[in-house]
């Protein structure tokens, strides 16, 4: 079977669904891993185990960490100033996670 036999096919995702294990997620939003755990630590974007170890995030936490990259990355915000400004837009309007 050649690459031509393939035809594509789309199927639906719950974003909601924790789908993504840590380092997928870490290389999709180019934030280590630590930074991904110490987030979990301090209950910013808190995924869902599998087993006691194995984190697993789905696609509305990976949105969320996208802010989060952006905060940290291009506005020089700390870990814990990221804490204090999603949950002050939190209480602004619920973000779906």
């Amino acid at each position: 079977m050649s690459q031509d036999d393939y035809k594509p096919f789309e199927f639906d995702i719950n974003p909601h669904a924790p789908l993504f294990v840590i380092g997928v997620v870490s290389e999709l939003v180019d934030l280590p891993i630590w930074t991904l755990r110490k987030l979990d630590e301090l209950g910013v974007v808190q995924p869902k185990r599998l087993g006691s170890r194995t984190r697993c995030y789905s696609q509305r936490q990976i949105i969320k960490l996208n802010h989060i990259r952006y905060l940290i990355k291009e506005k020089g915000v700390n870990i814990k100033g990221v804490k204090v400004i999603i949950e002050m837009e939190y209480r602004e309007g619920p973000a779906d996670e």
